[in-house]
């Protein structure tokens, strides 16, 4: 048997597809900016070496307190799963204004 949708259905369902949930891409987009940051930061900790990573140390420049050891890469976790939630909401909320013109 086959189902046919009415025109009303079929406008709810395309309307609840079509919609973006922004927390959840801010939070997805703030997990994986922080754990990058947290896992590149480790790597470098890891590997060593006299000079450790000087040009993710610059990031300590817009993230106070961010340094490149294991405590700096906690710090920049938090700093880049905030900068990563807003950047996700914002693509997130722009999306959905931009296709609800659509429904």
């Amino acid at each position: 048997m086959t189902e046919q949708y009415s025109v009303e259905e079929q406008r709810v369902l395309g309307k609840a597809i079509r919609r973006i949930h922004e927390q959840g891409w801010g939070i997805a987009f703030g997990l994986v900016l922080g754990l990058t940051l947290l896992v590149a930061t480790n790597v470098l900790v890891l590997k060593g070496g006299e000079v450790v990573g000087p040009h993710l140390g610059l990031l300590g420049v817009y993230f106070p307190g961010y340094r490149v050891t294991f405590i700096g890469s906690l710090i920049g976790f938090v700093y880049a799963f905030v900068v990563g939630y807003a950047l996700g909401r914002v693509i997130a909320t722009v999306y959905n204004r931009m296709t609800s013109g659509m429904r």
